[in-house]
This record gives structure tokens, sequence and C-alpha cells, in this order.
């Protein structure tokens, strides 16, 4: 599929309507892609409050959601609990094993699932899911083959937008008059 920015054709509709889990790394797409640090060399964490809410909302609502990163972090464990994550894959030896283990500890098949990334190291993983999408400030290579683009940065609103999109489609957001952000 490639869709471009705000098109909700039949094919982007029906992808909707099938996932039950949504996967996105913590780089680029929950924080931003920035890595902050103090002067004693702890990692500062942080993420746009909306996109937790959507995250809490998503969970109450039966979409798993999980967040990989090949780096361990006690910041960032840290927050992503806090903002309702349950599904944490920090440190992982490789983003695609942790998605595969997603899969499985929820009972899920690509088709059910959707993937945001917005670089080219996630491409094994958007290549398997049934909706592939990526922030508007992702790389140019995957804003030109994946299926949705998001009308919102990574760690600025992407993950929200997407929450919303997949709620919506599948009549389980309750502000359903209110469009995305």
């Amino acid at each position: 599929m490639q869709l471009s920015t705000g098109d909700h054709s039949q094919r982007l509709q029906d992808a909707l309507g099938r996932i039950k889990g949504l996967v996105f790394p913590l780089e680029g797409v929950m924080s931003g892609g920035h890595l902050t640090f103090t002067s004693g060399g702890d990692e500062i964490c942080s993420c746009f409050f909306r996109d937790v809410l959507a995250i809490r909302e998503a969970e109450e609502r039966g979409i798993s959601v999980a967040v990989v990163s090949e780096r361990q972090s006690k910041a960032a464990a840290t927050m992503l609990g806090q903002a309702g994550v349950r599904h944490i894959y920090l440190g992982c030896e490789s983003k695609l094993q942790a998605y595969e283990q997603f899969k499985k500890e929820c009972g899920l098949c690509d088709d059910d699932c959707a993937y945001i990334a917005d670089d080219i190291v996630d491409i094994p993983i958007l290549e398997k899911v049934t909706l592939s999408i990526t922030p508007i400030d992702g790389v140019e290579y995957l804003r030109n083959r994946v299926s949705y683009i998001s009308a919102y940065e990574g760690g600025k609103g992407c993950i929200r937008e997407i929450i919303e999109l997949i709620l919506q489609q599948q009549g389980k957001w309750q502000y359903s008059d209110h469009c995305v952000m």
C-alpha cells in the first residue's frame, strides 16, 4: 500500500479496523529522536503527554502497545511504565525479535499489527505488518514506502494520531465527533 498523508482509502480503513497491536521504537517515534543527558551522565527521557494519554486509551480499549529499543535505559523504562506501556522491550538484541516476542505474548499475527518507524533500521518489521507508518519527519526512503504518513512528527503527536485513527475505525474512540488532535 502506498498512501499519502490523510488518505483514508478503503484499504487504509480495512487495515485500521484489523489492528490489535501497535509497536514503535522509543527513539524517533516516542521520544522524537533526542537523547538528553545530565552533566553526571544520567539520561533524561521525555515524551509528548498526548501520546501517553492515547497509549493508555489504546490499552483500555483492547489494543496492545509495545515499545522497542536496542538501548537499555533506566530512565526510559521508568517513563514507559508510567506512560502505561505494558510491553517494553529495552536493550533487545534485535527489534525484529522483540516484535516477534510481542506477537507471541499477545497471540497476534502480522495482519493484526501496525508499526510506526522513522528510519530505515526498522524496514524488516515495516515489511511484515499490515499497517506500516512513518511520522511526517521520518526519512524520505520510508515516506515513499509505507502505508500511511502521519501528519505529526515523532515525539510530537504521531502516536496519538495513529491510535485515534485505529480506535475511530473500530468504533472504540469515545470522542467520535472529535477528529485527530
